[in-house]
């Protein structure tokens, strides 16, 4: 759960929670910020496409990661050009994905056995931990009027404390430090529709994800009230991991991910439509606590659909998502003015499109 938390919380979204901040110091433009976080997923892209063909042993991956990360997040609050920032977070993307994709595939290798499903929500709250966790220090720091220069540090030293933590965690005795290289994915209609409809998730919360807060932010100026949106978004992932654990096991990953999609989209479109601070915190809680459940029914149905090759489609999932983000934020980034609303309703559309292609039996079932 640690090891997921830092690259989720920090990783990909501290972004998300400073860039109010960044844009009231560093004066960082709406286009700027659409600019950083493709970046970011630029990298993550490149990084899970290297990640389906490493034979790296899953411990060296999971610590590089975990360090890189930290390295790159401390980074940023030194640096002070933009181009440097953009090949911070696409370094920091890259590490990311890469700690993604090894410690999942290596939780799930070993939490199989033991057909305990609130275990593999354990993990999996890690994502919704490490942003409600990022979020609540930005909020912090906000709070004593810390520059974001600073915030990124103090997140950094975070990262770093978290990855010399569970070093020795991923060095024990029968860590899966081998690195066996497993074969390709086999493309059929089921691996292609999975990784498609992956992708369609990337594209549809994101634009949500990256600027909650800046919505918030110009809904409400007071960051004693805007600045709860994002850690809202990590609490309710968090806590809907463990919602799912209990879920009766008649209800499949595959119906699961349907309905997120239906509900987050749900989430994703209702700032559109009614306008004010409410309906954006109502879009953080719907729109996080589908996120994790979506990633973790994705990557166990992956691991359902092709078991001896579980890593590399997991892989293939997190290209596809990462492609999905870059091209929903490819729009964001030409906007001058600070509206959502097109990107909202494209978003909306594009996940319910994916419920439905959802909607038929699992080639295994």
């Amino acid at each position: 759960m640690a090891a997921l938390a830092v690259p989720m919380g920090i990783g990909r979204f501290a972004f998300t929670p400073l860039f109010p901040m960044m844009q009231a110091d560093a004066g960082l433009s709406l286009a700027e910020g659409g600019w950083l976080a493709s970046a970011n997923y630029a990298g993550t892209l490149l990084g899970a496409l290297a990640a389906m063909r490493a034979r790296v042993p899953a411990p060296a991956a999971i610590r590089g990661g975990l360090v890189t990360i930290a390295l790159a997040t401390l980074a940023m609050g030194v640096e002070r050009r933009f181009a440097g920032w953009l090949a911070l977070r696409a370094l920091a993307g890259a590490a990311m994905v890469w700690v993604i994709v090894f410690a999942s595939a290596w939780a799930l290798e070993r939490l199989a056995p033991l057909r305990r499903p609130w275990v593999n929500s354990a993990v999996f709250a890690g994502y919704g931990v490490g942003i409600a966790v990022a979020g609540l220090v930005c909020l912090g720091l906000m709070a004593a009027h810390v520059t974001s220069a600073r915030a990124w540090t103090v997140l950094g030293a975070l990262a770093m404390v978290v990855a010399l933590a569970t070093w020795p965690v991923f060095g024990a005795a029968g860590a899966g430090g081998h690195a066996a290289r497993e074969p390709a994915p086999r493309w059929d209609a089921d691996a292609i529709r999975i990784v498609l409809c992956y992708g369609a998730f990337g594209f549809g919360y994101i634009v949500s994800a990256t600027f909650l807060p800046v919505m918030a932010r110009q809904a409400v100026a007071d960051p004693a009230v805007f600045g709860w949106a994002w850690p809202l978004f990590g609490a309710a992932a968090a806590g809907a991991s463990f919602a799912a654990g209990a879920l009766p096991r008649s209800l499949a990953n595959r119906r699961l991910w349907l309905i997120s999609h239906v509900v987050m989209a749900v989430g994703v479109v209702l700032p559109a439509l009614v306008p004010g601070i409410v309906a954006i915190m109502l879009s953080a809680l719907l729109v996080g606590a589908t996120f994790t459940v979506t990633t973790m029914a994705g990557f166990q149905e992956a691991r359902m659909v092709q078991p001896d090759r579980a890593r590399r489609l997991i892989g293939a999932l997190a290209s596809a998502f990462s492609l999905g983000q870059i091209v929903a934020l490819a729009g964001v980034s030409a906007l001058a003015g600070g509206e959502f609303t097109g990107a909202l309703v494209v978003a909306c559309v594009v996940l319910l499109t994916s419920a439905w292609a959802l909607r038929g039996r699992a080639a295994h079932a």
